[in-house]
């Protein structure tokens, strides 16, 4: 049993981020409990109160007690806690130990002193779980984000612990591996497992979870049972930053793509280095001026196609009417959004940031460009002392004031809540709306449906299917992703 009682948290230097206020509450041996709110409302705050982190990593001010099984845990060292707990957390990068798939995925087991016959067995029996065989014997360095996502995943449950911990698991997650991961926490529950999950995403969950616990500003909204959930106003369960529980229920905005004009790709192929052609893309076209959806399953090579598209990856032709764009062009006329923006952000404010993606660098334009993501608060904060969600909100803030003819985001509502996720739909229709022609590399349905005009479908390195979205076609995209 888990027990927050009267539990309050100011970070140590930002007592607004993630706070929690007077907290109480309860999860039974068993459970699967599903934490939810728009971001910032204290749901990754509470899982470390859960797992341990804080106090012990992260430092602040903490009343309230914290209790699992009856001890409590915000007295017990770290490694203590981990025999039974174990944590997935929303970037998969920062809980990896090694630098191939095989030796992460037995860590855990080798360091609690595992037999080596148990260490195979455990791990043989995960893997066959997750259907990871084919990530075996890989670099985690080459593997994409929900590759990366499923291993995370998969290296916490070969220790099988008492208490799952899950922060956004779904967040680079394609349809397919969402639906193995909602079938492993059945297992879990079958097990007596308890799992709690901070999830923006529902619609894998309500058919699995016992409760669904809201958040807004650190305090406790509403704890309902998943049919308790579905009975609720769309319009309530909006404003409080829910994405939909039910994704049958969406339906196209955009009447589809009308551009006369094309954007034409030609041989389009690439390899990373000692590995097979992940990229074959001989001749396909798209329209231009459009919002145009990239799915796929993880490892694809959706996002190869995005850098190969930017000129990071020197590979192929882009033809826009008249012009050839070799990469060194595209390089100059393309800006990419990447799905870890970590790599992207390097000065010392967010303003700064905006301003030295400008050409001509203009202070009013980055503020008003900040106040349509709802960043204004942010100007003078330095990125990385920002959220996950938040720096990805600035990433696509500089794509904006860029002001490139083509624009390339990868999964840009990764983490995400509703509120949010809309705000980067409108920014990706005002892009299109000054003519440019935006990619959205994504798995976010929700999104798609909220902007996009036309959707590409690559599976291992080939367009297998495209179409613009109306209402002739949206039963294609609404299917990928209740099917899969």
């Amino acid at each position: 049993m888990i027990e927050i009682e009267n539990v309050s948290f100011y970070y140590q230097g930002n007592e607004q981020m993630g706070a929690v206020n007077h907290l109480s509450l309860s999860i039974l041996k068993g459970q699967v409990v599903v934490l939810c709110g728009e971001s910032g409302c204290g749901k990754t705050t509470v899982t470390r109160l859960m797992n341990g982190l804080i106090p012990n990593f992260y430092k602040g001010d903490l009343t309230g007690a914290v209790r699992v099984n009856g001890r409590d845990i915000t007295k017990m060292p770290l490694y203590e806690i981990a025999e039974n707990t174990g944590s997935v957390f929303q970037n998969p990068r920062s809980q990896f130990f090694n630098v191939d798939t095989d030796s992460e995925l037995s860590f855990a087991c080798e360091n609690l002193g595992y037999p080596k016959d148990e260490i195979i067995a455990r791990v043989r029996e995960t893997v066959k779980d997750f259907k990871i065989e084919r990530l075996l014997g890989k670099s985690l360095f080459h593997l994409s984000g929900g590759e990366k996502q499923m291993i995370a995943c998969a290296s916490v449950c070969v220790t099988a612990p008492d208490v799952m911990i899950l922060d956004e698991p779904s967040s680079n997650l394609d349809v397919r591996h969402i639906s193995i991961l909602a079938k492993i926490i059945q297992k879990w529950k079958a097990q007596g497992k308890t799992v709690i999950i901070s999830e923006h995403r529902l619609y894998y969950l309500p058919h699995i979870a016992d409760r669904f616990v809201c958040l807004a500003k650190g305090k406790k909204v509403f704890d309902l049972s998943a049919d308790e959930l579905r009975k609720q106003d769309t319009e309530k369960l909006s404003a409080l930053g829910l994405r939909t529980p039910d994704i049958r229920c969406l339906e196209p905005e955009p009447a589809g793509a009308a551009g006369k004009q094309s954007l034409c790709f030609e041989k389009f192929r690439f390899s990373y280095k000692r590995q097979k052609e992940c990229l074959q893309l001989e001749n396909f076209c798209v329209p231009k001026n459009e919002i145009i959806a990239i799915i796929g399953n993880n490892g694809a090579a959706k996002s190869t196609f995005g850098r190969c598209l930017c000129g990071i990856e020197k590979a192929g032709m882009m033809r826009d009417g008249d012009m050839t764009l070799l990469y060194k062009e595209r390089l100059k006329q393309c800006y990419m959004v990447m799905q870890d923006v970590n790599h992207q952000l390097f000065t010392e404010s967010v303003m700064d940031e905006l301003l030295i993606s400008m050409k001509n660098p203009d202070e009013q334009q980055a503020l008003e460009i900040l106040a349509q993501l709802g960043l204004s608060e942010y100007a003078k904060r330095h990125p990385m002392s920002l959220s996950g969600g938040e720096k990805q909100r600035v990433a696509i803030a500089t794509a904006l004031a860029s002001d490139r003819e083509y624009v390339v985001m990868d999964e840009p509502t990764s983490g995400l809540d509703y509120k949010h996720m809309k705000e980067v739909a409108l920014c990706l229709k005002q892009l299109k709306e000054l003519g440019k022609s935006v990619f959205v590399i994504t798995h976010d349905v929700e999104l798609i449906y909220h902007c996009c005009t036309y959707v590409v479908h690559i599976e291992a390195g080939k367009v297998i299917n495209q179409y613009a979205i109306d209402k002739s076609t949206h039963t294609l995209l609404r299917d990928y992703f209740l099917l899969q």
